[in-house]
């Protein structure tokens, strides 16, 4: 019966003919050999050229990574440059970061929202940063040329990092560049990306979070979607057009493309193409590896996760200010914690795991039906049940060592920061200083400078360890997640520290997280700048908090020691079974998973059945956002204003041909976590809207793509102007934009 069921799905899939081409992230350097003709049959009207090219200006040149630092290997979120002076848009819940940490109780801009009226009030983010793609490269062969069957994992992991290492180099144009060199396809591919990063990118525009995160954690990954998930930054450089960090001098960025944005809406079947930088999918995963994330890694994560939420959410929804103290925290948190859940749910729904046992057969058979391909490839599968079986025995004790313990309570995290400073203040032993005096008191010197600089360094990142941190939540996620820890781990496994502690408290772990609060420096940072006055060894070695980090570490690299060692032992496998695998599907054209590089994947605007008798349609109205109204409910909440204007219907040049105003539609584009943000164009190349989340019944999407109900879903770039324009009133915005809308055909009457 099983098998029925299953024939009949893969039949079903093969049928949908049109919806199968929409799978796959492509590189866009490989597009006109790879895609481009199906591309334009669907309804493509740029030429090869004008998507992808290294010597002119093209589409590639409008998109941008966002990320945290001036060399990033890989980006949280994707944003598009929509002006000749450098705006981008991007999703709400990418800028929610930035947004958040501008605002304060008189100055909420995470419930008010932010316009700048000019360019004079854009406000800076040190921390932000955007990169451009100037080039890619295959450098397969110079990478796998150093490089052979006789090597283990680690002499072929140090060959490959030594080679990388000079391929960055050698194109970095002497540090203009950033180079990151990446594996594809488990190993059997390697890629060359440079980038041009700038750092100084400032906040220009966010709705309120009633807009912005409408619906908020109830809604996230549901159809239908109401949410406006949109910010607006700016990208600044030096007068000469170089990256520079930020500086009243700066100005506004002149790219080198910029999407110009449609007023003419969507409709079913139309051509759509999603640009960006999504993070990581495992496509070729196998069934033990699938098995391994239910039954060993997922069931973890999410019950230490959700604890740590409700610990969380108690207290903000109880005093504004930390709920802005956390709302970051907060979002990103659930986030992941209802992806696990939705994963779990589709992987057991749509018997992911015994449709990868199908492939895996026939891979046995395809291996065994030939000698040299035997002797290559006869154990892989073995040795991947082998590799996870380790796995599966050390991965428990590592999640909830790092996240019950380390990575729990922030108090734990933040008291590990000053473990040099205890080295530092460790008196040095005579037999460990040069005998000459000379010698002797030039170290004693470099010692105190660099302690001197470390208790600086400490001080200075004070304000930023407080400034969104309540010691009475924090206490209470650790209560609850060394409730978890004491219960789930075995005891022979658990940190000393925390045995012995919790032992003396009578196994009440309320009692232990009180007396770590009460009496460690790291609770406030009135004690912490106390101690930084005057540092000490005892105080430091004594302190309850950092007694915990530090057993906590001990036993987390225990931990990550076995699992790292099991991991390794799949490596040689999980290479070998790819290879095979497109060995085996010689005439099939393989994707490579997604690995925060930039990929193109187009597709087409779609509705879906996520269930009998159930349809949805391809978009949602402002209608939708009056139903959904509920003044009690803070996810629902409808600003005033934006009310009266749907009341009103006052629209302007934003409604449809219908005269109602479309907040979101759905795409059967392949898209995964980094895509948020990421534009959604037409076959013009024009701007349609911003991809902001998937849908719930395909949340196995990242480990098996399901045409039929994979969707992803869009905020409509006509809602965001009508929040711009007719809510916010920032219009100069918008005149910033190059808006294209087609002129209507004239109605033909024919004469009798």
């Amino acid at each position: 019966m099983r098998k029925s069921i299953l024939l009949l799905s893969f039949l079903l899939v093969i049928s949908l003919g049109k919806v199968v081409a929409d799978e796959g992230m492509w590189l866009p350097m490989l597009v006109q050999r790879l895609n481009y003709t199906d591309m334009q049959k669907a309804g493509l009207q740029l030429t090869a050229e004008e998507i992808y090219s290294v010597n002119h200006s093209s589409l590639k040149d409008a998109i941008i990574g966002l990320s945290n630092g001036p060399t990033p290997s890989g980006y949280f979120c994707t944003g598009e440059i929509v002006s000749a002076q450098g705006l981008i848009f991007t999703n709400h819940h990418c800028g929610y970061d930035a947004i958040q940490k501008h605002s304060t109780v008189e100055h909420d801009y995470l419930t008010d929202g932010f316009w700048a009226a000019n360019l004079s009030e854009e406000l800076p983010n040190p921390e932000l940063s955007v990169s451009f793609l100037v080039r890619m490269e295959d450098v397969t062969d110079s990478v796998l040329a150093v490089v052979n069957d006789t090597m283990d994992v680690q002499e072929r992991a140090a060959a490959i990092r030594k080679k990388t290492a000079e391929l960055r180099k050698n194109n970095s144009d002497n540090g203009r560049y950033n180079v990151v060199v990446k594996s594809f396809f488990e190993g059997n591919e390697y890629y060359l990306f440079i980038y041009e990063v700038f750092t100084d990118v400032r906040l220009v525009g966010a709705p309120p979070s009633s807009v912005g995160k409408f619906g908020g954690d109830t809604d996230n990954w549901m159809w239908p979607r109401h949410t406006g998930d949109f910010s607006i930054f700016r990208v600044y450089c030096a007068p000469d057009g170089k990256p520079a960090d930020y500086s009243p001098d700066n100005v506004p960025l002149q790219p080198k493309h910029h999407l110009p944005v449609s007023l003419d809406g969507v409709k079913k079947d139309d051509f759509t193409m999603i640009w960006g930088f999504p993070g990581n999918t495992d496509r070729y995963l196998t069934s033990f590896g699938v098995d391994f994330n239910l039954n060993n890694q997922y069931p973890a994560i999410i019950e230490l996760l959700g604890r740590k939420l409700d610990a969380w959410k108690s207290f903000m929804e109880a005093d504004t200010k930390v709920k802005i103290q956390y709302a970051s925290k907060h979002a990103s948190m659930a986030n992941t914690w209802k992806y696990l859940i939705g994963q779990t749910r589709g992987l057991k729904r749509l018997n992911v795991k015994e449709k990868k046992e199908f492939l895996e057969n026939d891979f046995t058979q395809w291996a065994a039906g030939d000698e040299q391909r035997s002797q290559r490839y006869g154990t892989v599968l073995a040795d991947l049940q082998n590799g996870y079986s380790q796995m599966a025995a050390t991965i428990r004790p590592m999640l909830y060592t790092n996240l019950a313990g380390l990575g729990g309570a922030e108090i734990i995290g933040y008291a590990l920061e000053f473990a040099s400073l205890r080295e530092l203040l460790n008196p040095i032993s005579k037999k460990d200083l040069p005998k000459d005096k000379e010698m002797a008191a030039k170290a004693l010197q470099e010692r105190q400078e660099k302690l001197a600089a470390t208790i600086k360094n400490l001080r200075e990142g004070v304000q930023e360890q407080f400034k969104d941190y309540y010691a009475p939540a924090d206490q209470k996620v650790m209560a609850v997640l060394f409730d978890a820890y004491a219960h789930e781990m075995p005891f022979e496994l658990q940190a000393e520290a925390f045995v012995a502690m919790l032992a003396k408290k009578g196994g009440n772990t309320e009692a232990l997280a009180a007396e770590v609060f009460n009496n460690s420096i790291f609770a406030s940072p009135e004690k912490v700048n106390a101690f930084l006055d005057k540092p000490n060894l005892k105080a430091l070695e004594k302190d309850p908090a950092l007694r915990l980090a530090d057993s906590f570490m001990g036993k987390a690299m225990e931990a990550a020691g076995g699992f790292r060692t099991a991991q390794a032992s799949l490596a040689t496998a999980k290479r070998l079974f790819l290879e095979g695998l497109r060995k085996m599907q010689a005439n099939k054209v393989f994707y490579p998973d997604a690995n925060s590089t930039m990929r193109m994947t187009y597709g087409s605007v779609q509705d879906y059945y996520p269930a009998d008798a159930i349809h949805y349609d391809y978009i949602s109205t402002a209608k939708g956002i009056l139903e959904k109204e509920d003044p009690t409910n803070d996810e629902f909440i409808v600003p005033p204003y934006l009310k009266e204007l749907i009341e009103k219907q006052d629209f302007g040049p934003y409604a449809d041909d219908n005269g109602k105003l479309i907040v979101c539609f759905l795409s059967t584009n392949d898209i995964t976590g980094g895509n948020s943000g990421s534009p959604i164009i037409n076959g013009k190349g024009e701007l349609i809207g911003l991809a902001f989340d998937g849908n719930w019944e395909a949340m196995s999407g990242d480990i098996a793509f399901e045409p039929a109900l994979q969707r992803t879903i869009n905020v409509d770039v006509r809602y965001v102007l009508f929040i711009i324009d007719k809510y916010a009133g920032a219009t100069r915005l918008i005149d910033e934009l190059t808006i294209h809308k087609s002129e209507p055909k004239p109605i033909r009457i024919e004469k009798i």
